[in-house]
């Protein structure tokens, strides 16, 4: 279970279990890094959810 973060010219994924984990990083700084899985952290609830109901239709 994971998600893509996108900036303008930069992209990173974070694994959603066991804890949100940068997984990958293409090009994101370390503030936009730390802003990111900040973000992803307290939506990561939300994002599950998501990800359970699209994949397990």
């Amino acid at each position: 279970m994971h998600v893509h973060v996108q900036g303008a010219a930069s992209e990173a994924k974070f694994w959603l279990e066991p804890r949100v984990e940068l997984a990958q990083n293409s090009g994101m700084d370390p503030r936009s890094l730390r802003i990111a899985k900040a973000i992803v952290e307290d939506n990561s609830d939300v994002f599950r959810d998501a990800w359970n109901r699209y994949f397990t239709r």
